[in-house]
C-alpha cells in the first residue's frame, strides 16, 4: 500500500515540476480529469493526448492526470451507478427499466450489440459528462492557482536573493577606500 501511495505522490511531484506555462499544465490536468471520469476504458490515454494536442495544453500533464484519476478505481461501481442514473434521467430513460436477463440466457455476445450500448453506454457517457465537466473546471482553477502561487514564490525568492546580493555589493563598494 505504501508503494502505491509513493507512486501517486511521485506522479504529483512530476506534475508540479513540469516546465511549461501554468495555463498549459492546468489545461492538461483538466483534460486528464475530464477524460478520466468517462467510461471510455482503454482509450482514455489516447483521447487525452489528442485533446491536449488540439487544445495546445501539456500532453504530459494530461496523461499524468488521467493516471492519477485511477486513485478512484475502488469507487468505480458507485461512480458508474451515479453516472448511469444521471444520464438516464437526462435522456428520460429513468422510467424504463432494463430488461431482466437471467444468467442461463446470458451470452457474452450481448455486450457487443449496439442496443446494449444505447441502453447502458449512452446514459453512462452522458452522465459522466455532467460529473466530469465541473470537476475539470475545478481542477483547472485549482491547479492554475497552485502553479501561479509557486511561480510568484519562486520569483520572490530569486528577486530577494538578487536584491540582497546587490545591497551587499553596494555596501562593500561604498566602504572600500
Amino acid at each position: 500500500m505504501k508503494k502505491l501511495f509513493a507512486y501517486f505522490a511521485a506522479l504529483g511531484r512530476k506534475l508540479l515540476e513540469l516546465r511549461d506555462s501554468p495555463h498549459a499544465i492546468a489545461g492538461g490536468v483538466a483534460i486528464g480529469i475530464f477524460i478520466g471520469f468517462t467510461p471510455l476504458f482503454g482509450v482514455k490515454t489516447l483521447l487525452c493526448l489528442g485533446l491536449a494536442y488540439l487544445l495546445r495544453c501539456s500532453k504530459i500533464a494530461a496523461v499524468i492526470a488521467v493516471s492519477l484519476h485511477d486513485v478512484v478505481a475502488p469507487f468505480w461501481p458507485i461512480m458508474l451507478k451515479i453516472e448511469y442514473e444521471i444520464g438516464a434521467a437526462i435522456l428520460c430513460l429513468i422510467h424504463q427499466t432494463p430488461p431482466a436477463i437471467s444468467i442461463q440466457h446470458f451470452h457474452i455476445s450481448e455486450l457487443m450489440k449496439w442496443t446494449t450500448f444505447l441502453d447502458v453506454g449512452l446514459p453512462l457517457l452522458v452522465g459522466s459528462l455532467f460529473i466530469s465537466a465541473p470537476t475539470a473546471v475545478i481542477s483547472y482553477a485549482g491547479m492554475l492557482g497552485l502553479l501561479q502561487f509557486r511561480e510568484r514564490r519562486r520569483a520572490a525568492r530569486a528577486g530577494g536573493t538578487k536584491e540582497h546580493r546587490r545591497n551587499a555589493e553596494d555596501a562593500t563598494d561604498g566602504t572600500e577606500p
